[in-house]
């Protein structure tokens, strides 16, 4: 007999069944709805909605199944549907019909509800903690590498040369935006629905802010109709995970190029390629290339989660059940690859000669020429313009601007002398840019710190949600 049907004169159909269940991918929220039930019957039981002799009796069901459930003694059935009929059903069969009794003044469309904000609060905190570990990796090679010089790029042509440091610190940048949204994101995930019903309230006499308390929830919705219909975190936890994904695919493309035989500018560790089934001589970045890969999928889970909720109207339709699966798959995809990507960028080792080698060819030091022209009084269009001739010059001659002599310099501007060799050099093409945010050593070192202090005010977050 199904816990709702009473009004029904048949049995259900069990393709119906095997198509309405949700059991196969809610049955990761049991801790969820275990905890929300905990809070649920408490309550009732001060309310004296239920016999405090009851709570108690449902109160100690409900440990004895969580308990099995943790050591997997149970098998979860499909014609129950979902996980919170599951543990109903597994309650009364634990305690007896007063097991009932926890259902009192509230409806699977708050406990869902309340099941999943605890989930994407609990994972909003894990990614933050991810993020953090990520960052600390990249911050640890650029400290290694503060005078390790590469090109930067643009459009993927060589452009200035860089401390190597200063592009990872980049990344750093990146990710302390997207803890920044997950932060942020927390106090909307932070609301407890518990208490809403259906959709209308309950003419019980309950306490919500009691169960709120009890849950660590921050505030209530203060609207039953909008605490069961909202998906609007979900819709945020997804938006903040695509974008974690794009920069994660970012770097991880970076990584594929730098350890390609053109590149050579970084290896990987062994731990962390495969290899190929017919050529030996192959070592693949898989790993970088699978979060690549990867980004896609979570980005199809937002897509798909906006497309489902943008023709609903108030309160639950049977439709939000599909805000689920995209969201534990994005959890273990998130997960994955962070975990991976920290460990991949701690071990993977650097070229400095080939990084180097690298920024001197492409003429990436051009314009600290027309620069250096501009302080001699040239104007700086004009400046651009003898720059540009003297590279097709260099081209044509197969040489790089360091490898030009003092008379070639004069050919193409009088205002040229001897210390033009200093100021062109790599060193100091790199120093020169000490503009706040620039690539020269004390504002690299100035933004390491400030990404330290970052690391660690999100890290004083992180200890307060585990407090709390």
């Amino acid at each position: 007999m199904k816990l709702w049907g009473g009004r029904f004169t048949k049995e259900t159909n069990q393709l119906v069944e095997a198509f309405n269940a949700s059991i196969l991918f809610d049955q990761q929220l049991a801790e969820e709805d275990i905890a929300g039930s905990l809070a649920h019957v408490a309550m009732l039981g001060r309310c004296g909605i239920i016999a405090k002799e009851e709570a108690e009796q449902i109160k100690e069901g409900l440990i004895t199944i969580r308990e099995r459930i943790r050591r997997g003694e149970i098998e979860f059935r499909i014609e129950d549907e979902d996980i919170h009929m599951n543990i109903e059903r597994l309650l009364i069969e634990e305690i007896g019909p007063v097991g009932g009794k926890l259902h009192t003044g509230r409806s699977r469309n708050d406990q869902a509800q309340v099941d999943f904000h605890l989930y994407v609060r609990r994972q909003t905190v894990q990614m933050v903690e991810l993020l953090v570990a990520l960052q600390e990796a990249l911050l640890s090679q650029a400290r290694e590498h503060v005078d390790t010089i590469l090109s930067g790029y643009t459009h993927l042509q060589k452009a200035q040369p860089v401390r190597l440091a200063h592009h990872l610190i980049a990344y750093v940048s990146m990710f302390e935006r997207d803890i920044e949204r997950l932060i942020d994101s927390y106090k909307r995930v932070d609301l407890c629905p518990l208490g809403a019903g259906a959709m209308a309230g309950t003419t019980f006499p309950i306490d919500r802010h009691d169960v709120a308390e009890q849950l660590g929830f921050a505030r209530l919705y203060d609207n039953s109709m909008d605490a069961v219909s909202d998906r609007d975190y979900v819709v945020e936890f997804l938006a903040h995970s695509s974008l974690i994904m794009v920069h994660l695919s970012r770097l991880a493309e970076e990584l594929i190029l730098w350890s390609s035989d053109e590149f050579r500018y970084i290896e990987l560790d062994d731990a962390f390629c495969t290899g190929s089934s017919m050529m030996p001589q192959k070592k693949n970045p898989d790993i970088p290339e699978l979060v690549r890969g990867k980004s896609g999928r979570v980005i199809g889970h937002l897509m798909g989660i906006l497309t489902t909720i943008k023709g609903l109207p108030l309160t639950y339709n049977k439709d939000l059940q599909e805000d689920k699966e995209g969201l534990f798959d994005t959890v273990h995809t998130l997960q994955g690859s962070l975990q991976l990507m920290a460990q991949m960028i701690a071990t993977m080792t650097v070229n400095k000669k080939r990084m180097a080698s690298g920024a001197e060819s492409g003429f990436t030091n051009a314009t600290d020429l027309a620069d250096y022209l501009v302080n001699k009084g040239l104007p700086f269009r004009e400046a651009h313009e003898v720059v540009g001739r003297l590279v097709l010059h260099c081209i044509q001659e197969k040489k790089t601007l360091n490898a030009c002599s003092l008379s070639e310099f004069q050919q193409f501007s009088s205002l040229v002398e001897e210390d033009i060799f200093k100021a062109i050099s790599l060193e100091q093409v790199v120093e020169a840019r000490k503009s706040y945010g620039g690539t020269a050593r004390v504002q690299v070192e100035a933004t390491w710190k400030r990404k330290q202090k970052q690391i660690e005010a999100a890290k004083v977050w992180l200890h307060e949600k585990s407090q709390s």
